[in-house]
């Protein structure tokens, strides 16, 4: 090969192979949120801090949580109500339905305050209100109010959990509601009005919330719920919540690995991106990559959201690739960026120290190995120099 030849395919396979490495992804000060996600194993246990008390209970009375125990008699916004009054059959007996300001209308413009009212208390102030216009007597049990239906509700949920915000809970389908009017019964347990039931539906705890103190605010008094049950297995204080309410999850500062798990105030499973352009596939469909696999229960592992994405595995060759982790401190909002050698994940004894959880939203990358990246690189070079050298060789 002539002199001019060589030069011209070493040249350009020096400067090239500088790109068959990574360089290490770098991250802001104290934006890595778990010790997994440190380069360098550091044995100590983070320390967690003691949730401090929101400020949203500034002036209200903190109460033991028993006595908030009644919402689950509580009437909301689009509960179903049955009337009865002895001696009426039309008029004013019948099914009512709690308008979106809280009141139960009867005929005659007879309008009473009954969202956030026991049902004993509403029919209380019912038969008040009907003793006061003369249309029913003073005896004893001609008023019956019965709870046929109990809605879903908005209940404010903020602080350390996924997703922040309203979230609705006691929803029912509309065939559920259809057979409820249908085949009316004697009082209605909604089951998914409960503590439980918001904190999943706000998205789940995070892992770095305080579960044993959650706080429920309702109208002037508020309490701290301890849910540590709903993980442990003991008996945890699932409140039935009422119109009004709110909840605040405090947060400790530090992941606590127990927290990663599906539970009943967890998410069940999480949703993460993925992208492997690894040899020999072009695409993520040649990496069988799907709805299927990106969709993993909660508490997997990085390790294991790389052998959903094919990352794992394959020839000598190409076997020895690297990940990256993308995900973002869920405290804070900063974004956080980890790389791994994929077989130090699979060989290494202490692989779980450096195996970090995968949260909602996270991104896995596969990259290929280094010798596949100098098979690319030679390739490069010699599409390129084969027609400088064919040219020279038709010349001479």
């Amino acid at each position: 090969m002539p002199k001019a030849a060589l030069v011209a395919i070493l040249i350009p396979a020096m400067l090239l192979s500088g790109c068959a490495t990574m360089e290490t992804p770098r991250n802001a000060p104290g934006s890595l949120y778990a010790r997994e996600q440190q380069a360098r194993f550091r044995p100590e246990t983070p320390q967690c801090q003691v949730a401090p008390v929101p400020a949203e209970v500034a002036g209200l009375q903190e109460v033991p949580v028993h006595s908030l125990t009644n919402a689950v008699n509580s009437v909301a916004e689009g509960d179903r109500l049955q009337l009865t009054i002895a001696g009426d059959t039309a008029r004013y007996t019948g099914s009512y339905i709690v308008s979106g300001n809280g009141m139960m209308e009867l005929a005659g413009g007879i309008r009473v305050r009954a969202a956030g009212k026991t049902v004993d208390a509403l029919e209380r102030d019912l038969r008040a209100e009907l003793l006061n216009r003369g249309i029913v007597r003073a005896v004893t049990g001609n008023i019956r109010l019965q709870h046929v239906e109990q809605a879903g509700l908005p209940i404010p949920v903020t602080g350390a959990v996924f997703g922040s915000g309203i979230a609705r809970v006691g929803e029912r389908q509309a065939d559920t509601r259809s057979m409820m009017v249908a085949n009316p019964a004697s009082g209605d347990l909604n089951v998914n009005r409960t503590l439980s039931t918001a904190l999943r539906a706000a998205g789940g705890v995070r892992p770095d919330a305080s579960i044993s103190d959650v706080v429920l605010i309702r109208g002037g008094q508020w309490a701290r719920v301890d849910m540590r049950g709903a993980l442990d297995g003991t008996t945890v204080s699932d409140v039935a919540l009422a119109t009004g309410d709110r909840i605040i999850v405090g947060s400790v500062g530090c992941l606590q690995p127990e927290l990663v798990r599906p539970s009943s105030i967890t998410i069940p499973g999480i949703r993460v991106f993925m992208s492997n352009l690894s040899g020999p596939a072009q695409g993520n469909g040649a990496s069988a990559i799907g709805s299927e696999s990106t969709s993993l229960p909660y508490g997997t592992r990085f390790l294991q959201g790389l052998v959903s994405a094919n990352c794992v595995g394959g020839s000598a060759m190409n076997a020895g690739r690297s990940a990256v982790l993308i995900s973002r401190n869920p405290v804070t909002g900063q974004s956080v960026v980890i790389s791994r050698s994929v077989e130090r994940l699979v060989r290494g004894s202490d692989r779980d120290a450096y195996d970090p959880y995968l949260m909602p939203g996270d991104s896995i990358v596969c990259y290929d190995s280094m010798a596949m990246n100098l098979r690319e690189v030679i390739s490069t070079v010699s599409a390129s120099v084969t027609p400088y050298v064919l040219f020279n060789s038709v010349k001479d």
